[in-house]
Order: C-alpha cells, then structure tokens, then sequence
C-alpha cells in the first residue's frame, strides 16, 4: 500500500516537473520581444532571441536537434532555420511547418546528411508552396507575391551544412590562438542585388533584360520590386501565369517573362568544424542592418552564454534608437506595425560549440529538442490575414 502510494506521489511530481520544463522551453515573452535565453543542443548551449516590427510576425525560426531522419540509426545533429518573410508571414510559416519534415525524409532515403539531401529538402518546400499558391489564387492572388528568405545550418557527424536564399546571415566566431581574439567568419553568400556580383549575377542569367535591375530611390532592386535574388515562394516573378490580374498592379510587369526571374536554388557550403571554432550566429537581415559581423561576435564573446541571442536584439535596437535620434526606452513602447519604420523584425539564434561533444559526434545522444521561435505559429493548414506585400 506504501509503495503504491509512492509511486503515485513521484509521477505526480515527475508530471508537474515535466510541465515546469515545457513551460520554460516555450520560452518567455516581454512586449513584442520573444526569448529562449538558455538551452542544450546535442554539441552545446544555444540561445534564442525573436523582436517583431510588423503587423504580423514575418520572421519564423526554429532549432530541431536530435534524430535528423526517422531511422533509429541516425544521422543525429543540430538543425537550424531562419526564415525571413517578405509581403507577409505565410511562407515563412510554410517553411517552418515544411523544411525539417522534407529534410528528414530525404535522410531517411540517402540514410547520411548531404548537401543533396539539403538541396532536395528546399525544392520540394518550394514546389510545396507553389501548390499553396495554386490553391488559393482564385480567392487571395495576393499570396503570390509573398516570399521568405531561407537559412540553414546543419550539424551532423562533425561538419557543419551552411544553406541560404536571401540575405539572412550565419557567422562563425572562431578563436585565434596566438592572440586569443575571436573572428568573426561569414559562412553564407548574400543574394541580395545591393552587392554589385549578385548584380553581375542577374545580368549574365538575363542577358536579353537590360532592366532586370533597377535603381529605384536609390536602391537596386529586381525588376525595380524586391532585392533579393533567390527565395522560397515569390511565385510572381517565377510563374508568369501569376503576374497577372488579379494581381495588385504594382507587382504586375508590362511584359511576360520565359524562364523565372528569381531562383529558389540555395548556396550550399561544407565546413569542418575545428575545435577553435567558438560559436555560431544565425540571423535575419534585421540584425545585420544595425550590426557588423565582428561586432556581434564581440557582443558574444564579451557576454554570458545566457542570453546571448537577447543581448545582440537589444544593441541592434540601440542602434535603431540612435539613429533616429530617440531613446531606447521610447522605441520600445512604439508598437508593431509603427515600429517597422524604426526597424525590422529581428531573429537571433546563438548555437554555442563544445569540441569535445563536436569530436564526439557520432555518439554524442541526449534528449531530442524542437522549439519554434517566439511561440508556435499558425497550423500548417492555416493562412494567415494577407498584409498589402512590400517590396522586401
């Protein structure tokens, strides 16, 4: 009778622990700013950090780190998404619904992590939501021209997959021996037409277009509409049968296009990790706006791990602030919507490094994480509100 009494007295308290932990791994929110100041991935500590700017919440962002395929023979790793919307939040939340799931089925077949297996995971989310697009043209045309840059890292079995469209960032901080310091490293290419070879890029790509970018208030972009080259969705400047009415005019071009203007073929790099590299940083364009590589890596390295991701969000609005001239405590009680005229939304993810669970990675096993930043987004049937898209 004792023992049973027991037994029902400790799975009570393991319930109720459990619960504590689930609640903290959804992490904290405090006005538009979301944070996940502290976890573990398989290889280290990992920080999390989400400001929104918009109406709607157009970054979406995610660490999955465990099993990266369903066989039980692995491969095992840290994944890593940072996907910045543009015209709207429905395919950044495609891609956080979507991405992992492909990327894990494609393990499975290949049974290794490859750039293959990264490569075959984008397109099939980007055929997916050009089948969303379908769907629901007739109703919300509108959808077409809503897009998300995309970033991936993978760690798995020592190296680390470095995937991009758009122009989010990842940045390795890795350590100098002979003088202690920590660089930073820029492991993704920008598809970004500010950048004069991403330029030459479009050019040789389109050579009968002599407008196929366009300085308009004094900012390159594509067809004079969005700056980036490369995306998932933006099915309007890829399918010429949607640039068309019902479209909003300014989306519209004059004349139809043969071949897609804007690719959703991502870059794709293989780096060995060395047991100086420190940590990585993963982040939306918002950061980059107002923070160099090197002086986000500083901002690491001169902070407790523990809330690392936050840190750099808050310095980035710190910025913001001083540039328009204005106090930080007052930027931060302008609300959403408003406040994207003073900054962008902004994610963060600090994936810090132990070299000796990296060394280990082949059996390097713990709990399996998933967590979603600022929150779980909307089921993955669902389409949120259309927002009138911007030029991105």
């Amino acid at each position: 009778m004792l023992s049973t009494l027991m037994d029902f007295l400790t799975a009570c308290w393991r319930r109720r622990s459990s619960d504590r932990k689930s609640s903290d791994v959804c992490g904290k929110k405090e006005g538009l700013l979301w944070y996940k100041d502290a976890g573990q991935h398989l290889f280290g500590d990992y920080s999390m950090a989400v400001v929104q700017a918009n109406n709607l919440l157009e970054d979406q962002s995610q660490i999955e780190s465990g099993p990266l395929s369903f066989l039980d023979t692995g491969p095992y790793g840290t994944f890593v998404g940072v996907y910045d919307g543009h015209g709207g939040p429905e395919t950044s939340r495609f891609i956080c619904d979507h991405l992992f799931q492909h990327l894990k089925r494609f393990a499975t077949e290949h049974k290794s992590m490859s750039v293959e297996v990264i490569r075959k995971a984008y397109q099939a989310t980007e055929e997916g939501f050009l089948g969303v697009v379908t769907k629901h043209w007739p109703m919300n045309p509108q959808i077409a021209a809503v897009g998300s840059c995309c970033l991936v890292g993978v760690i798995c079995g020592g190296s680390l997959y470095i995937a991009n469209l758009g122009d989010s960032r990842a940045v390795l901080g890795r350590a100098v021996r002979a003088t202690g310091e920590v660089l930073a490293i820029q492991l993704s290419p920008e598809h970004n037409v500010a950048i004069e070879s991403v330029r030459q890029e479009m050019h040789s790509l389109h050579p009968d277009d002599p407008k196929i970018v366009v300085l308009k208030h004094n900012v390159w972009r594509v067809k004079g509409l969005i700056q980036i080259s490369r995306s998932i969705g933006d099915v309007y400047l890829k399918k010429a049968e949607f640039n068309r009415e019902p479209l909003y005019a300014k989306f519209r071009l004059r004349e139809t296009f043969k071949t897609p203007i804007l690719s959703s073929d991502p870059s794709i790099s293989v780096h060995e990790l060395q047991e100086h590299d420190q940590f990585l940083i993963f982040a939306s364009d918002g950061l980059w706006e107002h923070l160099s590589n090197q002086d986000a890596v500083d901002i690491v390295q001169n902070h407790p791990h523990s809330g690392s991701a936050r840190k750099l969000i808050k310095v980035a609005l710190l910025e913001a602030a001083k540039k328009r001239e204005m106090r930080y405590s007052d930027l931060k009680k302008i609300d959403r919507g408003v406040r994207r005229h003073f900054h962008d939304d902004i994610t963060v993810v600090v994936i810090f490094l132990d070299s000796n669970l990296v060394s280990r990675a082949s059996t390097v096993t713990g709990p399996p994480v998933s967590l979603r930043g600022a929150g779980v987004p909307l089921p993955s049937r669902s389409l949120a509100p259309m927002e009138l898209p911007g030029p991105g």
